[in-house]
């Protein structure tokens, strides 16, 4: 393997991901993100769009300053404004860069921008050179590079690396490709753009037609050495190419793609795991590499051809991304050191106060549940990670419902650090459950999704709930796990009106 082999792992989970109705994080969330971001080894992180809010600006500006080996990348549009508010914000990182963007389709310039073709080529060279005054790393993206016609592309790259773009970045914005389109594109920008050496391709691809991993991987074998990617694929619409399956790809088939990169897949499961919980997106049990099937084996045929030799029928060890085989290990006489041993095999990192109150409610689970499956400590511990600083706080449920009387709810709640209690009536307990939260925390948000799943087999497994709220517009996603599947559901509200709260402050720029 050579250096030019070599592909620079782009992640912008932080960035495009979070802008996935719902999926706003707070700076504590993106801070952790980013945190396993780095320990992946993660070449680029996307850390937000600076100027969308202050709280965007801040997110970014202190992942900059906290980051290690990683660039902490901007993402500004070909303004000024947007352009030094990005350098502002990244600068504090050892290594930082500015990615800015303009549209270039026939559609887009018409229909969006409403600019002749000339000025946005000018466009190009000014905002780039304003950039690299400002940062040694710009890279420039045509937005709708896909559908952009193909002498006009050429120019506007030329144009950004001449003017000092070191990463061009040729989207597939609205997920339109197909690899052998794809590939041609890019080929067709190496064999006709004079200084496209000067610069390294790098491919942002949607997943509109499920083809965005297809279309990277195929934009990697006609010469693009930067793929930008999003944990468990999360972004807009149909979201972007799922990072687990581009490295995994390229280390499963490296006879077919002979390219490297610096990604310890070993803690993929663990990043998989930790976007899901913070965002509140459960990942689909068939999703490939970090599904929960992705390593079952029902079929007889299956399971026979996998007892005389693992790989028949899997491609992949569940050890190379991180995933360990279910165990029985701990219980209700385990103590705080054997507790923290499996938290550290688990791959979680706490500090002393976040290990105690996880165990604490690892004892309260080991007394509710005859046995504690290692899904059953990822569940309570990402739960309490996605439940800590929060304006709200789930204290207490109690509930009163049958066939014979309509549902009640005692309920009680920690809003702005005052406790407060009440009880309402409802169609049902989990009726009941959302009308007490809502009496005490009056709001005008609409349910537009309620959904249980078990993190684990038996009537005494641990729910985990998913509650998607709306308002005007504004869309979140909510999580929570217990053995009872009322507590769970009140915990997975109360943490979408949290989310919400935050997403209230949040203005995005009109271009978003």
């Amino acid at each position: 393997m050579t250096e030019s082999n070599r592909i620079v792992i782009f992640d912008t989970t932080l960035r495009d991901g979070e802008q996935s109705p719902g999926c706003s994080m707070n700076l504590e969330e993106k801070l952790k993100v980013a945190v396993i971001l780095e320990e992946m080894g993660v070449d680029v992180i996307e850390a937000g769009f600076p100027v969308a809010s202050k709280g965007d600006f801040e997110a970014v500006h202190t992942i900059a300053a906290r980051a290690g080996k990683a660039a902490i990348c901007g993402l500004a549009r070909a303004t000024k404004g947007d352009i030094q508010g990005c350098a502002d914000a990244v600068r504090a990182a050892p290594r930082h860069r500015i990615h800015t963007f303009i549209s270039t389709s026939p559609l887009h310039m018409k229909y969006k921008l409403q600019m002749a073709p000339e000025r946005v080529l000018e466009i190009v060279s000014e905002s780039v050179a304003f950039a690299r005054s400002l940062v040694e790393d710009v890279e420039w993206s045509a937005e709708d590079g896909s559908r952009t016609e193909p002498d006009f592309l050429c120019r506007c790259v030329e144009a950004a690396i001449k003017a000092g773009a070191r990463t061009i970045n040729i989207p597939d914005t609205v997920g339109y490709a197909v690899p052998d389109e794809y590939a041609a594109l890019i080929a067709m920008l190496i064999n006709r753009v004079p200084n496209i050496d000067q610069a390294v391709l790098s491919v942002h691809c949607h997943n509109d037609l499920g083809l965005a991993v297809a279309n990277s991987l195929a934009a990697v074998q006609a010469g693009a050495r930067q793929v930008e990617c999003t944990i468990n694929g999360l972004g807009e619409r149909a979201g972007n190419a799922a990072m687990e399956e581009i490295v995994m790809g390229l280390r499963t088939r490296a006879d077919r793609l002979p390219f490297h990169n610096g990604i310890r897949t070993e803690l993929i499961t663990r990043a998989s795991r930790l976007v899901s919980a913070i965002t509140g997106i459960s990942v689909q049990p068939n999703k490939a590499i970090v599904g929960k099937n992705a390593f079952a084996h029902e079929s007889g045929i299956h399971q026979d051809g996998m007892l005389k030799h693992a790989q028949t029928y899997e491609i992949m060890t569940p050890e190379s991304v991180g995933l360990n085989k279910s165990t029985l290990v701990l219980g209700k006489h385990s103590g705080r050191a054997a507790f923290k041993a499996k938290l550290k095999d688990l791959g979680y990192d706490l500090g002393d106060n976040a290990v105690e109150e996880a165990f604490v409610r690892f004892k309260d689970l080991a007394d509710r549940k005859k046995d504690v499956f290692d899904e059953d400590i990822q569940a309570l511990v990402d739960d309490e990670m996605v439940s800590a600083d929060q304006r709200i706080r789930f204290v207490s449920l109690d509930l009163h419902c049958g066939s014979k009387a309509p549902a009640k709810a005692d309920l009680e709640l920690v809003i702005d650090g005052a406790a407060r209690q009440v009880s309402a009536g409802g169609d049902g307990p989990v009726d009941a459950t959302f009308n007490a939260i809502k009496a005490l925390f009056p709001h005008t948000a609409d349910l537009q999704l309620y959904q249980v799943h078990a993190v684990t087999e038996g009537t005494d497994a641990q729910a985990e709930v998913t509650v998607r709220l709306s308002e005007q517009g504004k869309t979140v996603i909510g999580q929570g796990a217990h053995t009872d599947t009322l507590v769970a559901s009140a915990r997975a509200y109360v943490h979408a009106l949290n989310k919400l709260l935050v997403k209230r402050e949040k203005t995005a720029p009109e271009a978003l």
